[in-house]
This record gives structure tokens, C-alpha cells and sequence, in this order.
């Protein structure tokens, strides 16, 4: 993967550029599975976060919690849970908007005052679509997408997942980009485009200046 390309998938849709990745430990806790699909996703969390060399843990001390996802039939099941709105402002507006879009997932952030990660929110509206997908191959894409604020854009044309045989697998590439990310001597937060060919540089066949 060049730099070009690793800077695209941190360049926004309206031209910025903008990386973040978890400014601490990952603790998730799933809405909406069944109990044994329950492992099944938060293995792929887990399997990802170890990719990363990030951490998980029990509890988050300020938030208990601080990775939600959520797996639904219909968006207006957003609006009937309880104190949801005080987590994600403009609740209604964004399940109307999303609802129009005929979208089928969405993730909002939340950020430490360094910019990094500190909370995320992952919903996902199980249309024919997602209720076709195995349920490991469902988790893993959103593992993948929830690990670093990827752009807007980033896997519009290209899933972060590819299929080999007949498993399911990160694209390597992008299990390169995402353990560049957390290297130790990175910056957990880049709004400069020159971030990515640090990025670059780090990955097997990287290209860039450290």
C-alpha cells in the first residue's frame, strides 16, 4: 500500500485529513444478540484490538462501558431505548436521516480533550443483507472500522475485509495500516496529511519518511 493510498483512507470527504486511534483500554458490551452470538463478536473485537497491540479491559473507569454496539431490526428501535439520546445528541434526527439513506449501520465517536478515541457507538440495522452475512464476518467488519477513525470515505469501493477460500479475513493491508497506527512512537491523534507517510513507512512494503 502506498502513501497515497493509506492517506486516502484517513481523508474525509470534504478534503481533511484527520487519524485517531483508542486513547485507552477497549471495553465492550453488545446490545441485541443472542447469547451465543455474543462471544462470536466480542472474540472479533478482542481478535482485532490484539492485531493493534491495544488493550481491553474489564471496566473503564468514567464510563464503564465505553465500546456499545448495537444490533437492531429497524431504526426507530433506536428511539424506544432509554437514555439513549443523552449519549448521542440529535438521536431522532440522525435515525430520520439514516432511515432516508436506507443505511445499515452507523458509528459515532467520542473524544478525549488529546483527540483520541475515548467511546464509541456502533449500530447496526440488520436488513436482508446483514442477515445474510455470517455472524463472525459481521463482527469482524465492524471490529476493523470501530479500531481507528477510518475517513468517511475509506471503504466505500473496498470492504476492509476480503474473502479467502472460504474464510473471511482482514485484508492484510489493512491489518498492516492498523497496527502502524498504534505504533508506540505514533501520535495517537494527526490532522496533517504528512501523518501518512509515516503510516506508510511502517508497513512491510511501506514508502515514506519516518
Amino acid at each position: 500500500m502506498t502513501a497515497d493510498e493509506v492517506q486516502a483512507l484517513f481523508t474525509r470527504a470534504d478534503g481533511s485529513y484527520l487519524f485517531a486511534r483508542w486513547g485507552r483500554p477497549i471495553v465492550p458490551v453488545v446490545f441485541g444478540v443472542a447469547d451465543q452470538t455474543l462471544p462470536v463478536v466480542k472474540g472479533a473485537i478482542e481478535a482485532v484490538v490484539t492485531l493493534a497491540g491495544h488493550q481491553m479491559a474489564e471496566t473503564d473507569p468514567e464510563l464503564g462501558a465505553n465500546l456499545m454496539v448495537f444490533f437492531f431490526r429497524d431504526w426507530a428501535e433506536l428511539a424506544a431505548l432509554p437514555d439513549l439520546d443523552r449519549l448521542i445528541p440529535d438521536l431522532h434526527p440522525l435515525v430520520e436521516r439514516l432511515q432516508a439513506q436506507g443505511a445499515n449501520q452507523y458509528r459515532a465517536f467520542r473524544f478525549d480533550s488529546e483527540g483520541a478515541i475515548q467511546a464509541a457507538f456502533v449500530f447496526v440495522c440488520m436488513d436482508e443483507a446483514l442477515s445474510q452475512m455470517p455472524a463472525e464476518t459481521l463482527a469482524l467488519a465492524q471490529a476493523a472500522q470501530v479500531i481507528l477513525l477510518w475517513s468517511d470515505t475509506a471503504f466505500a469501493e473496498k470492504a476492509p475485509l476480503a474473502q479467502v477460500g472460504e474464510r473471511v479475513i482482514l485484508r492484510p493491508e489493512i491489518g498492516d495500516v492498523i497496527r502502524a497506527g498504534y505504533d508506540p512512537v505514533m501520535p495517537a491523534v494527526a490532522e496533517d496529511p504528512s501523518h501518512a507517510l509515516r503510516l506508510a513507512a511502517r508497513l512491510p512494503a511501506g514508502e515514506g519518511e519516518a
